[in-house]
């Protein structure tokens, strides 16, 4: 179908993806896998013709037909989601693909009611739902799928891993979502640092080769090291006798003609989030009375009644569709509603909404974008900024158009770290963040001394971070107090998926009920001690790194004096670096699993 031959691409000068080639079969199932910014996105809009090659060149069959899901896009909004979703078919088609059009929305959690609302009236989340549905619906020969499941419940997740598994469709996708990658593909290809990985085997089976794969990396590069050392202190040591001129000269030629080998260590540069000091607002930042709204006769909300507090940090949960997103926008003033919303006095608003990223101006460069809205001494700061986002060295000169969901997520939240607010609200704000920049904005939200109202589906984001829960369904909202997993007990739930199940029958018995729950907290502890040795596990690392950042410290100390400058010193000072990143690899597994 797609050959991709000795394929590579830069921007600004810098490769992101050099000499890359591998062939994509009918009916392969490919997961695309590595860190944010790795070049996932980029290979994708490659494949997709969206980018042109720096050199080698994309063979496709004749007559090919790509469906391309991009994570970020242009919605429109003058059609019904029955007329929009229309407009993939011909007109001698439209008849005959009607039911199957009805079974696709149905699965992907629309209501029958629901096809003639119109498509303004949706939430970013199941906006994504009708382009993938668009998608679906055209049968092309290679579905190509950016992070699919961001804004699908648990239910729709697995109608499509069921869709795909009986689709003729290639397809390669892209997704943070370690389940569905297991069930939805059979093959793994990995990019890291501009190369690829290519393994026959689903995600989980990769996990374990790439770690052996790393594991063989190491001991050739540690061997490789052993045998350089060898040959530089043979070279040094006989250098200047003539008897050994011959040897010494064919140990120079060996060296130079040496391929030395690299250990794939990616960049494990953590992001130092610290938003700035809150103004002080007023003791109430948010109080709602009697609050509802609907569109045209469809009511989303009614009846919200709820009072934040200044420095409360709270959570909204709920299947998707049920208004979270609709009552933030009632906040920020962006909807119109029924009934009483007062903000406080001197509320300054930071907000994340899900679309963030894509109202970013895509013809900027990451450098101009925020340095059209920083203002005063922070301007002389901006390239420490971006660096602590990862967006150092020639990364700043990159435009927003080349850049991946994740790095565009993490533009977008630099943008709302400049100005200084006491009420955030982040809509979904780890859609495209990996495990270890949601970690570090969760210590960043921690330590935020304003007040935070978060959206979100991600149960171990707000475990430890919110101390009420505010629960959307059938058009009502409930306040609980306590934390996420306080709130999970109270409604007998293992994981906020549950939330997004459709409601169960009435006529389940009580003694199902028990069973469940009781499963539910024999999960809750199995889950419970899992986390509990993976953070041991985690904090043994961190401190071997710590230690050996101290003797790193020592180390340059030393070589600061010219009597210290010695062969062995500095091997023994590379030898401290190597350590410390292969340290930096293993916290980054831990981490990331």
């Amino acid at each position: 179908m797609i050959s991709v031959e000795h394929l590579s691409i830069e921007f600004s000068s810098r490769p992101v993806l050099d000499d890359i080639s591998f062939l994509i079969h009918k009916k392969d199932r490919i997961a695309l896998v590595g860190k944010n910014g790795a070049g996932k996105t980029t290979l994708l809009r490659l494949l997709a013709g969206e980018y042109e090659p720096t050199s080698g060149h994309i063979s496709r069959e004749s007559g090919l037909s790509i469906g391309y899901l991009p994570q970020v896009m242009l919605f429109t909004d003058n059609r019904t989601l029955r007329e929009e979703v229309m407009t993939v078919f011909s007109g001698e088609d439209e008849a005959r693909f009607v039911a199957e059009m009805d079974r696709t929305l149905i699965g992907l959690g629309f209501e029958r009611k629901d096809f003639e609302r119109a498509c303004s009236e949706f939430s970013g989340g199941w906006r994504m739902r009708i382009e993938l549905a668009k998608i679906l619906l055209r049968h092309p020969d290679l579905l190509l799928l950016d992070e699919p499941t961001n804004h699908l419940d648990i239910e729709s997740i697995q109608w499509l891993e069921e869709f795909l598994a009986q689709s003729p469709s290639a397809v390669l996708l892209v997704s943070h979502d370690r389940a569905f990658l297991d069930h939805a593909t059979n093959r793994t290809i990995e990019i890291t640092l501009g190369r690829i990985y290519d393994y026959n085997v689903p995600y989980t089976q990769f996990v374990t080769l790439r770690q052996e794969r790393h594991d063989q990396q190491v001991r050739a590069y540690l061997n490789q090291q052993k045998m350089i050392e060898e040959t530089e202190a043979f070279i040094e040591r006989f250098r200047y006798k003539p008897t050994k001129a011959v040897q010494v000269q064919s140990r120079i030629k060996q060296l130079n003609k040496l391929e030395r080998l690299e250990v794939d260590v990616e960049d494990t540069s953590r992001l130092h989030l610290r938003f700035p000091p809150a103004p002080r607002s007023g003791d109430f930042p948010v109080i709602i009375e009697d609050l509802r709204k609907d569109y045209g006769t469809h009511t989303v909300i009614r009846d919200v009644t709820l009072t934040i507090r200044r420095g409360e940090k709270v959570a909204f949960v709920g299947r998707n569709g049920e208004g979270k997103t609709t009552l933030v926008r009632c906040i920020m003033g962006q909807l119109d509603y029924m009934g009483t919303l007062k903000i406080g006095h001197n509320v300054r608003i930071g907000y994340f909404a899900q679309n963030q990223a894509s109202l970013l101006d895509e013809n900027l460069t990451v450098f101009q974008t925020i340095d059209y809205v920083a203002t005063g001494d922070i301007r002389t700061r901006i390239r420490d900024i971006l660096g602590a986002f990862m967006f150092g060295g020639e990364a700043g000169v990159k435009k927003v158009k080349v850049l991946s969901g994740g790095e565009r997520s993490r533009l977008a939240m630099i943008r709302l770290l400049l100005e200084p607010c006491n009420l955030l609200i982040l809509d979904e704000p780890t859609n495209h963040l990996d495990m270890q920049s949601k970690e570090v904005l969760k210590d960043a939200l921690r330590d935020f001394n304003g007040t935070l109202v978060c959206v979100s589906h991600d149960r171990d984001f707000m475990d430890g971070l919110v101390e009420k829960v505010y629960e959307f369904g059938g058009g009502k909202v409930k306040e609980h107090i306590g934390g996420i997993y306080d709130f999970l007990r109270t409604k007998k739930m293992s994981s906020l998926q549950d939330l997004e199940r459709r409601q169960p029958e009435k006529d389940k018995t009580a003694t199902a009920r028990d069973t469940a729950s009781k499963l539910s907290y024999e999960q809750q502890k199995a889950e419970a001690a899992a986390r509990r040795k993976k953070e041991k596990q985690i904090a043994e690392t961190e401190a071997e790194i710590a230690r050996l950042e101290d003797e790193q410290k020592k180390m340059e100390t030393l070589l600061q004096y010219p009597q210290e400058q010695t062969q062995a010193n500095f091997q023994q000072y590379e030898h401290i670096k190597h350590l410390i990143q292969q340290k930096l690899y293993e916290w980054e597994i831990l981490s990331d699993s």
